[in-house]
């Protein structure tokens, strides 16, 4: 049996889990080209959107985000609890074997079932990681799925040719500052957030 293999695994969990939330909390600064003056846009432009910087100022998405990141501390806080109370077991059984105060019958039960409670202390650390992949995916799938009707929307009375995003894998290399539309669709999309949640 491993002794640190439940502490590495409760060290990958939070790890994933600050990568997770680090996905979600970077980009925050705003950059250069986020200034915008949409008044000489007409019917017809080609206009776009730096999804970073809407997702970060978009209240739908930070209250999801501060509500999946409660949920992952939680996990983790529990995980922790777990891998310790495993840790202190396997530690005291340890000791016991040395001082040679247990049968080896008895040792060879309580080496098996930590060695089951580890594997399921492993199990239940990946079934809540999947879970928040899971619960991320719903997360981006809302937000996405709300901007998307809210362009509609905003396309019937602007009439643009197309609406693209940016973002840092885009192709898109720079832009023309009057056609970026962020900080129009983000006061819009809170706004249209705000009136919706109020009524929950």
């Amino acid at each position: 049996m491993k002794k640190g293999s439940i502490i590495i695994n409760a060290v990958m969990a939070a790890a994933i889990i600050a990568l997770f939330v680090l996905h979600f909390t970077s980009g925050s600064s705003s950059s250069k080209g986020e200034e915008q003056n949409t008044e000489q846009l007409s019917q017809g432009d080609i206009v776009y959107i730096q999804i970073d910087s809407l997702l970060n100022k978009y209240d739908m998405f930070n209250d999801l985000k501060s509500e999946l990141e409660s949920k992952a501390q939680v996990i983790q806080d529990e995980l922790d609890k777990k891998g310790r109370a495993w840790q202190r077991d396997a530690t005291d059984f340890e000791e016991k074997v040395k001082k040679g105060l247990i049968t080896r019958s008895q040792a060879e039960n309580q080496q098996n079932m930590l060695a089951n409670r580890e594997i399921e202390l492993r199990q239940y650390s990946n079934q809540k990681q999947m879970e928040m992949a899971e619960e991320e995916q719903v997360l981006i799938r809302r937000v996405m799925d709300a901007l998307d009707k809210y362009l509609e929307k905003y396309n019937a009375e602007k009439k643009y040719s197309l609406i693209i995003n940016t973002q840092s894998t885009s192709t898109i290399l720079k832009g023309n500052p009057a056609l970026n539309i962020t900080n129009e669709v983000v006061q819009g999309l809170n706004e249209e957030y705000v009136a919706t949640r109020g009524k929950k």
